[in-house]
């Protein structure tokens, strides 16, 4: 049985005394359900500090983006070298921002998945639509063309350790939200995806996550749905409350 897996992606938010003080206020009431998994995704500078803040507890730490590369003359970039050294288990890859604000490219994309594999990280990998690709009902075939190219070359145990995050692009950080049912129709289709790559097997035991201003309001209605295992989530994983409702509706 799939687990939901609810990623609180902080983006370029939080100084080290808001990091502390977030931690200290959620993290002895982080629920132990086999039902659920609690990640932080965090800059770079406060990854160490959260490792370490939260070591014997349930909530985990992810990095937002790593370079492919192990080492080299990469000047301001991280490798998955280090973020293993300092003990981060995930690494979000290849998120809607990365790709319009950094030009990844669906093909870094695969190179940071093989990378994290080989390291031992485990990527969350974003995939998503625009508004006008949705208006033009591309949405599917764009998901598909992503979800593809980002498991390219895994192994399908890789496949099935991977998680999926579909975030529609529209409706990241702009309060609109697909429908449960529209969130859902686009999930089943990625696993659907993985199906045809893979094995229904290796589709069932993937998890994917819908983003998009998922929050306590909403992520009840999302987490019923059929292929909806978790939730990225931005703006409503900065205060602990707000976090530790997503994870509370993911343990249920």
């Amino acid at each position: 049985m799939r687990k939901n897996v609810i990623a609180g992606n902080w983006k370029m938010n939080k100084v080290s005394q808001e990091v502390t003080q977030f931690v200290d206020e959620i993290v002895s009431k982080i629920p132990t359900s086999e039902n659920v998994e609690a990640i932080v995704c965090a800059p770079f500078p406060y990854l160490a500090k959260l490792v370490e803040q939260t070591e014997g507890t349930a909530l985990k730490v992810s990095a937002q983006n790593m370079h492919f590369e192990n080492e080299g003359a990469f000047t301001g970039e991280v490798s998955p070298i280090m973020l293993k050294d300092i003990g981060v288990t995930h690494v979000v890859l290849g998120h809607s921002e990365r790709r319009e604000y950094f030009a990844e490219t669906d093909e870094t994309v695969n190179k940071k998945v093989h990378a994290a594999f080989n390291h031992g990280l485990t990527p969350i990998v974003c995939v998503g639509e625009t508004l006008e690709q949705r208006e033009a009902n591309e949405t599917k075939a764009h998901v598909e063309k992503q979800v593809k190219q980002a498991i390219l070359g895994l192994t399908e145990a890789q496949v099935a350790e991977t998680i999926i995050a579909y975030e529609p692009i529209w409706a990241i950080g702009t309060g609109k939200t697909a429908s449960s049912a529209d969130a859902n129709e686009v999930c089943a289709h990625i696993r659907q995806v993985i199906n045809e790559v893979t094995s229904e097997k290796t589709a069932q035991e993937v998890v994917i996550q819908y983003g998009g201003s998922v929050k306590p309001a909403n992520v009840d209605e999302l987490l019923a749905q059929s292929d909806i295992d978790g939730a990225l989530v931005g703006g409503a994983s900065l205060e602990a409350d707000s976090f530790l409702q997503l994870v509370e509706a993911g343990a249920k």
